[in-house]
């Protein structure tokens, strides 16, 4: 058998930065990245069972990281898996406004620029800065997400703040304003004083920092706090009951001793709060700006006086410290302290964490505010009949098996996160987002999507963005109309993403659809770990260790990237990532090409019978299949991959081929009958294992596989992500 040469493609190395627009154009050619389109073509049974994912939206402030890379590369491989199984296979693109992220950052923009804040330009003009950017950054995003060969359904394209989302934040928040979830009030919030507004529970993020720990005689007890700047209005000394040091004293007792500006008289409170086993096991409260300490006051009636306003300068209460910043303030407080001989002890090196605003940066101060909130512990009737609190469903959600969390050891975390679940504040002080449907009139609050008359204000504050957030599985499909989609695609598939945020998004998304549509929104969530450095680092601008997936993709290809971010990457534990990491799988993508350039010198022709030692090796690739196929359906992608890698590279490439050269060899001899037969029936092996790699490789591999499919003779499709599964 004469050998043929391969295509010319194949005279020069795998260029993924040749081939990877020319599959990126073919596949948003083909249309076959919506489902709609698949059936239209016969290529999916219109009765096929579905399989649905709703991106998690990257916020339009920011650039594809390496975390949105192996969100997009996980997702990506369980839609081409799936299409190619025959499934109606929908994944819906989005992107999110990060709305306290995206006003502040063009808020701070105009003011380097302009020296002009938000004020100065007024509400319209300042949403027509953030439209342009938003746009402009949405671009760039989508750009990104197309490059790692995410197979989206861009026609559905959707974004937290488009017209279809305003209609359904619209409903939503009127449907759980009518039902009584929904109520404004006087509570406790996370305050940013930089920022000027609420900040969700979800976005405080804990930075530790070393601070001075004081030690205060605060008459016969002794108190401890990082912040003597809040102490002006203590005049609560809070112990559990039950501490036996303490018995002497009742609650509601009184005692009067001297502080900061002079005498007062304190009252005992006696609580379950005060942990005996930190400091002296008593401790003043400051309710208007602790979260724990308010509780304490609302459970026994107990005066609020607040101590510093919403810029962090004292008030009135401070005395002669009045009208300064609480950080200039702190230590000439802690000067009269000493000097009043009220300092027992400083602890100079104490570690804590201090909660800031991962939106923006600054340090958080509870505040007592009049806020909207949602009702967590309030029973209402959800729409499959039952009557149960939005804690109570959140839980149920997971403990009746209609949403697994993978891996299972996060199910604990989540139950304990929704006990200690507090009511959310919804509201937010800031001009970009959804704008709340209430109105005011002469003290008349009513809610409405539409004003209610003349005379009537809007209330100027916007939603939390992760209120949207919460509607995303569904309002992407379609809701509130009952669409042919989300009767078709929900609850979804899947829910797949990093496991440092589950319990806000994955709680939210659970009590929304719970409330407004009666089901789950995800039959699971799958969880992946943070990746970090080649030393186990997280990646930061400081460390200069940030590995950009762009940069890699440029340099050794999308396919390259993916693989390096699946292969080692257990559901739920980090994975260390390096650039050699990278680039070894680059020679793994070249490694396929030059396998398939061997096989396509070595053709066969026609029907060949299989001889048994070569229907061995082909039945090997079924029996991988069929293990590959379990480990994605049980989202082990990593076994998936690594398996489906060392076959090709260990057994294929290293030694079926090169068992195949002397055949081949004999093959070539005209006068050597059954040197030809077997050298047939090994080409034909050959290709067979081939395909089949293609096939297994391509949701890992997307590109690499689609350009070698496009340079096979013989192929049952077109295009190799509509090729059906190898089972």
């Amino acid at each position: 058998m004469e050998p043929s040469k391969a295509p010319k493609a194949f005279l020069k190395p795998y260029n993924p930065n040749e081939q990877e627009p020319r599959m990126l154009e073919a596949w948003e050619k083909s249309g076959y990245a919506n489902p709609d389109k698949m059936i239209e073509d016969g290529l999916t049974a219109p009765d096929a069972p579905s399989y649905s994912i709703v991106l998690p939206p990257p916020n339009v402030t920011g650039t594809l990281h390496m975390g949105h890379a192996a969100m997009l590369a996980i997702e990506d491989i369980l839609i081409r898996y799936h299409r190619m199984r025959g499934y109606k296979t929908l994944w819906v693109p989005g992107t999110d406004s990060a709305a306290i992220a995206t006003q502040s950052k063009v808020e701070t923009d105009i003011y380097k620029a302009e020296k002009k804040t938000r004020h100065d330009l007024g509400r319209e003009e300042l949403m027509k800065r953030i439209d342009a950017f938003v746009e402009e950054s949405k671009a760039t995003i989508i750009n990104q997400t197309k490059k790692m060969g995410s197979s989206l359904d861009w026609s559905r394209y959707a974004y937290t703040m488009d017209e279809k989302r305003y209609r359904a934040v619209m409903e939503a928040f009127v449907r759980m304003h009518d039902a009584g979830l929904i109520y404004r009030g006087n509570r406790i919030v996370n305050w940013d004083p930089k920022l000027q507004t609420t900040v969700s529970d979800d976005e405080i993020e804990y930075v530790e920092q070393k601070d001075a720990f004081y030690h205060f005689k605060y008459g016969p007890f002794d108190i401890g706090t990082v912040r003597p700047e809040t102490k002006f209005g203590d005049k609560y000394v809070v112990m559990h009951p039950d501490d036996a040091r303490y018995k002497e004293y009742t609650h509601g007792q009184q005692i009067d001793l001297e502080w900061i500006n002079g005498p007062i008289t304190a009252t005992i409170i006696k609580d379950e709060a005060a942990d005996m086993e930190f400091g002296s096991g008593v401790m003043t409260i400051t309710p208007a700006h602790s979260g724990i300490d308010f509780e304490i006051a609302q459970r026994h009636k107990l005066d609020v006086e607040r101590v510093i306003d919403d810029r962090g300068i004292l008030l009135d209460i401070a005395g002669e410290f009045k009208g300064q910043h609480i950080k200039k303030a702190r230590p000439l407080i802690v000067e009269k302290l000493r000097a009043k001989g009220l300092i027992s002890k400083v602890d100079e090196n104490y570690v804590h964490n201090v909660s800031t605003n991962s939106r923006g940066g600054g340090i958080i101060e509870p505040q007592i505010k009049l806020q909207w909130f949602i009702d967590v512990n309030k029973a209402v009737q959800f729409p499959d009949g039952k009557t149960q609190t939005l804690k109570e469903r959140m839980r149920e959600a997971i403990s009746s098996g209609n949403t697994k969390i993978m891996p299972e050891r996060f199910e604990k975390i989540y139950y304990h996160w929704i006990e200690n679940l507090r009511d959310w504040c919804i509201s937010r002080q800031i001009w970009f987002g959804h704008r709340i449907p209430a109105w005011f009139k002469d003290g008349e609050v009513r809610v409405s999507v539409t004003s209610p008359g003349e005379g009537w204000e809007q209330d100027p504050d916007t939603l939390d963005t992760w209120f949207s957030s919460g509607l995303w599985t569904f309002s992407t499909l379609g809701w509130p109309e009952d669409t042919d989609d989300l009767k078709t695609y929900h609850p979804t598939s899947v829910l797949e993403t990093g496991y440092d945020i589950l319990f806000f998004w994955v709680a939210r998304m659970v009590l929304m659809a719970g409330f407004l549509r009666g089901e789950v929104p995800f039959k699971n969530v799958y969880l992946h770990g943070l990746v970090r450095d080649g030393q186990g680092r997280k990646m930061s601008k400081s460390l200069g260790n940030i590995i950009d997936p762009l940069t890699m993709i440029e340099k050794y290809g999308a396919d390259a990237t993916r693989l390096s971010l699946i292969i080692g990457a257990s559901p739920g534990n980090d994975l260390k990532l390096s650039e050699d990491r990278v680039r070894g799988y680059k020679h793994f993508a070249n490694k396929l090409w030059n396998i398939t350039r061997f096989v396509l010198e070595n053709p066969h022709g026609g029907e060949v019978k299989l001889n048994a030692g070569d229907q061995k090796l082909v039945d090997e690739v079924v029996e991988i299949a069929k293990q590959v196929s379990a480990h994605i359906d049980a989202f082990r992608l990593d076994l998936a991959a690594d398996q489906i890698y060392h076959f090709v590279w260990d057994r294929f490439a290293a030694e079926i081929l090169e068992e195949s050269k002397p055949i081949f060899r004999a093959g070539g001899d005209p006068s050597n009958s059954s040197g030809q037969a077997a050298a047939a029936s090994r080409a034909h092996a050959l290709s067979s294992i081939l395909t089949s790699s293609l096939k297994l490789l391509h949701p890992f591999m997307p590109f690499v596989t689609e350009a070698i499919w496009q340079q096979l003779p013989k192929k049952e499709s077109d295009l190799l992500m509509v090729a059906k599964w190898p089972v």
